[in-house]
């Protein structure tokens, strides 16, 4: 369980979230309005991931100051076969984030979706497990959030944002796209190394976004 902390949040859960591109952080936008009775979500303005957060916490004061009371760094990313090789390297990192907090056990999240972000936002209007590991397979769904969306582009934050209130939906759907990974051999449902792992190495169709949904769901409760 995340920690909270008095001072700058005021009580409530420091989030810092790295995003693979503009639709990541658009969707992060919405979840830190959204959420922000229960937590203090920022982001850099650029885009990067785990080197980006490296580089933050080592020269940032914003970040490399505070490294003692942010209680959750969060990388939001698509999963692609590109980036299998990637893995180690990452956990590496990850590894070392972990030892920031107070108590040296800041939680690292990832959010994940394979393929494309649109998948994600797709799982908004209605399920569905299509193939996500070609250029064509991936164009396609950013085709059909264009169909629900037609003014949809990447980095709008205003059209998502009107996506992203249908999140209850999502997260139902995203479960049940996680959890029919485990007859293909995923290693649980939980939230763990070894299961983010084989997520990231095995590149099926699924999306975890809704784990970030829920946490901070359950600090409103």
């Amino acid at each position: 369980m995340a920690r909270k902390t008095g001072g700058r949040g005021s009580g409530k859960v420091i989030i810092r979230v790295f995003c693979e591109g503009e639709s990541e952080q658009a969707y992060t936008e919405f979840l830190k309005h959204k959420f922000s009775d229960v937590a203090v979500i920022e982001y850099p303005k650029e885009t990067g991931l785990f080197d980006r957060a490296s580089d933050r916490f080592a020269k940032d004061p914003l970040y490399r100051d505070y490294k003692e009371v942010i209680n959750e760094i969060w990388f939001f990313f698509d999963v692609e076969t590109k980036d299998i090789d990637k893995v180690n390297e990452r956990y590496q990192i990850i590894k070392r984030l972990r030892k920031f907090g107070r108590n040296k056990n800041t939680r690292v999240r990832l959010l994940m979706t394979t393929g494309c972000i649109e998948y994600w936002l797709m799982l908004h209007r209605r399920y569905y497990t299509p193939s996500l590991q070609t250029t064509a397979e991936k164009e396609k769904v950013i085709s059909d959030i264009k169909l629900e969306e037609p003014l949809y582009k990447k980095g709008n934050r205003e059209i998502t944002a009107k996506i992203a209130k249908d999140y209850p939906i999502a997260v139902k759907y995203a479960k049940k796209t996680l959890a029919r990974l485990l007859d293909e051999g995923m290693p649980g449902l939980e939230d763990t190394d070894i299961r983010n792992q084989w997520l990231l190495r095995k590149c099926m169709t699924f999306s975890n976004v809704f784990e970030a949904i829920e946490f901070l769901e359950n600090k409103e409760n």
